[in-house]
């Protein structure tokens, strides 16, 4: 690893990388490769022939799905061996939710209780606490699950209004209150439940037992999506929890929801990849098969456009999700190097990449929804007909832009959360994006200085990466203090930081694919970064504007345009041949091969 930088949270924008320096999937060890196949075997053998079943919410076949899952060992991954799990690294655990993320409802349950219904008594449990729960958990024996959400606190988590009061004897908390929206509530052994202590402003944390008195459980909730995973209204009734079973320290709950809120995040970029692949693959194969016109509608132009999009924004998805869950492991193994216990370590870990978290959130649910959506398309009115699994693709996609905080959330964490990166290195952050306004008038440099492909392609990722800081940095001296309630402004700069991460990492993996492809295999991956570079430049310049015309006026307004049309500036690109060659590759494969 000294041999390897490790990028801090947000730093991509401030530093170069180098393609060394990056985790791509090519790179998964054999181990890993091993548990990939066992998850592929699992969707295979026990999930996806009883679709319909799940989808029908029969009962225990849910609760008998986490059951096996915990046999095989796919629910402790995460857990450390003397819990009863594995104690893999992150980047492992991010493989396993990328495959299971091709288990519709089934990938909910499994993500939900592998996440947020296990890692927080994981990270903030006492060691009697962990040596009850855990093993139990590792092996399916129990299920968890997370009562954050309430009617009038949802994205504002901290508003919630259950209250925990210590009885007379000092032996119990009496939680009383209302959970909603929990998923694996229907059949779940264990509750995270949140929970203000007397007159507390901050939240607190315990840990619920399903059996303890004085709680009580709603119907299943009918849903748009989704429609196999449980998800129920709890009530608590003077439910008594024992005193030791407060999670954390009194007052640390909120806290404790924000850190597992990063891991829910990240594992909701992986858990979107399987779900991705899997519809690109429906998607082609129904092209291969279906005649109009005398011709396969793979032949069409309109189609094979379909195809190719849906390809590039998987793989960049992809990319930076296996980028980042790299530089977590890394992170923490620095951490445990130095001095650092394993919890605080990786907790420290997930909370330098919260920007990172952020924007793979918003990156693959939405580039979810776009292959989705294109796959109906492509499916015709066949999409349309629940006979076709594209249909309930289509439909269990659209709630990853509300999980683990709606998208409108997560844009505006990233950018608050690039303004704090800001603030704590001003000369840096804040010092680029001026000095990159003050040279607009006479910035000459031009891709033609670079012969070489990836120079070049470099070159183009250094001017994306200044344009976020010329906008960050102009558009707090115009906003000031009111920055923080100008959302639009701040899910534009949200916008740009996500295209230019995207880039970044495509670029850097098919750099690295280089030395790995031979030149005929590496062509179609050249094609996919010439799109998504070509693509990036557009989508930044245009979010760019939008912030620019929310607080620039006069003189500054021209010179910001212009150096903006300077730093987005990109070479033409037959993206209409580029993106055929990569829709002719995947219909070659007939599935998702890249």
């Amino acid at each position: 690893m000294e041999n390897i930088k490790v990028l801090k949270g947000g730093e991509f924008l401030i530093t170069e990388s180098s393609a060394k320096d990056v985790f791509i999937p090519e790179e998964f060890n054999e181990e890993q490769k091993m548990i990939l196949g066992m998850c592929q075997d699992f969707l295979k053998q026990e999930v996806h022939p009883y679709l319909e079943r799940i989808d029908s919410m029969e009962p225990g076949l849910m609760r008998s799905l986490v059951a096996k899952s915990g046999e095989m060992g796919l629910l402790g991954i995460s857990v450390p061996e003397e819990y009863g799990g594995f104690g893999q690294p992150f980047v492992t655990s991010m493989i396993a939710s990328d495959e299971l993320g091709a288990g519709y409802s089934y990938a909910v349950a499994f993500s939900a209780h592998t996440g947020i219904g296990t890692l927080p008594i994981l990270y903030y449990g006492t060691e009697e606490q962990k040596q009850k729960y855990l093993p139990k958990l590792a092996s399916g024996e129990w299920v968890g699950s997370y009562c954050l959400t309430e009617p009038n606190a949802g994205s504002d988590a901290n508003s919630g209004r259950t209250k925990a009061v210590l009885s007379e004897d000092g032996k119990n908390y009496i939680l009383n209150g209302q959970k909603m929206w929990i998923t694996n509530g229907g059949f779940a052994d264990v509750l995270t439940v949140f929970a203000k202590i007397d007159n507390d402003k901050i939240l607190s944390a315990f840990i619920v037992d399903r059996n303890y008195p004085g709680i009580t459980f709603n119907p299943e909730e009918k849903k748009l999506g989704i429609k196999g995973s449980s998800t129920v209204q709890i009530f608590f009734n003077d439910c008594v929890v024992p005193v030791e079973n407060l999670l954390g320290k009194r007052g640390e709950g909120f806290r404790i929801a924000l850190n597992i809120l990063h891991i829910g995040r990240i594992k909701l970029g992986a858990n979107v990849l399987g779900a991705s692949r899997t519809a690109i693959s429906e998607s082609v194969k129904y092209a291969n098969e279906r005649k109009q016109f005398g011709n396969f509608i793979s032949n069409f132009g309109a189609i094979k456009y379909k195809l190719g999009e849906q390809v590039i924004r998987m793989f960049a998805a992809e990319t930076a999700l296996y980028r980042t869950s790299k530089y977590v492991d890394d992170t923490i193994s620095f951490n445990i190097a130095n001095g650092m216990d394993r919890v605080k370590a990786y907790m420290d870990a997930l909370g330098e990449y919260a920007m990172e978290a952020a924007i793979l959130k918003v990156l693959g649910s939405e580039a979810l929804d776009y292959i989705v959506d294109e796959a109906v398309q492509i499916h015709g009115g066949m999409g349309y007909s629940a006979e076709m699994a594209v249909e309930r693709g289509y439909r269990d996609s659209r709630i990853n832009r509300i999980f683990e905080g709606t998208n409108e959330i997560n844009r505006l964490v990233a950018t608050d959360t690039l303004l704090k990166h800001a603030k704590k290195c001003d000369s840096v952050v804040f010092g680029i994006g001026k000095s990159v306004f003050e040279q607009i008038d006479s910035n000459n440099e031009s891709s033609t200085s670079y012969s070489d492909y990836f120079e070049k392609k470099h070159f183009y990722i250094r001017q994306l990466k200044k344009a976020v800081l010329l906008i960050l940095n102009r558009a707090y001296d115009a906003v000031g203090k009111q920055f923080n309630i100008e959302q639009e402004i701040m899910m534009s700069i949200s916008d740009m930081s996500i295209q230019a991460y995207a880039a970044e990492s495509v670029v850097l993996r098919v750099e690295k694919l280089k030395s790995i492809k031979s030149e005929a295999d590496f062509s179609v991956y050249a094609d996919i970064c010439d799109v998504h570079t070509y693509e990036t430049s557009n989508k930044l310049f245009k979010a760019g504007m939008d912030a620019i015309n929310s607080f620039a006026q006069n003189d500054e307004y021209i010179k910001l345009k212009k150096g903006l049309q300077q730093l987005t500036s990109i070479e033409p690109v037959n993206i209409k041949e580029a993106r055929r060659r990569i829709a002719n590759k995947l219909i070659e494969d007939n599935v998702y091969k890249f």
